[in-house]
């Protein structure tokens, strides 16, 4: 099992550096002055998708997790192959509209506006434990919200789990108490 640093980040290695590597830059999208971190390159290479579900295995197995809350959408991706490798429930969590049945909804700001985000009434049992998963911690304020819908049904969020993380912009400072993991972080222009 890989180590940790006491961030919580996984220390620097072939994986972490393999994993880099598959995340492109697009620069201006979705709009001008943002430098955009692409994952598609990352889904395109079996091993490295790979590479990144083991990780999040590696961790999460010891935990004990009853349910993956995947954040829309690219949440979905890593979310789902991670409960399916646990034994676990998925769980998304969808833009407003989105969902069938009775939701939760809650509203948030992000650095640009704002948002809301949904998660069937029926998603969790009180006392479930979740870990939250997305592919990108920025300013923190989508996790954050999915924490509160979590919190709604009386879950536990034992963790956060991203595969990459914009440091520079400080979002797991908004996360609570629960473990932040990252696969990978950037720095400002990286």
């Amino acid at each position: 099992m890989s180590e940790t640093k006491m961030d919580g980040s996984w220390m620097d290695g072939p994986r972490e550096r393999r994993i880099r590597r598959m995340i492109r830059n697009v620069p201006d999208f979705p709009k001008p002055g943002i430098l955009f971190k692409d994952i598609t390159p990352l889904l395109g290479d079996a091993t490295a998708f790979h590479m990144v579900i083991d990780a999040l295995v590696e961790y999460c197995l010891p935990r004990g997790l009853d349910a993956v809350v995947g954040i829309e959408s690219r949440g979905f991706i890593f979310g789902s192959a991670l409960a399916a490798r646990l034994n676990a429930a998925f769980v998304p969590v969808r833009k407003p509209g989105k969902l069938p049945a009775a939701v939760d909804r809650v509203a948030y700001s992000l650095e640009y506006g704002n948002a809301e985000l949904e998660m069937h009434k029926d998603s969790l049992f009180p006392g479930a434990r979740v870990v939250i998963v997305d592919d990108l911690l920025a300013t923190g304020g989508t996790a954050a919200a999915a924490a509160q819908l979590v919190r709604r049904q009386r879950g536990e969020v034992d963790s956060y789990l991203f595969v990459i993380e914009l440091s520079f912009l400080q979002g797991r400072d908004k996360l609570g108490g629960a473990p932040v993991f990252s696969l990978v972080k950037f720095g400002a222009g990286e």
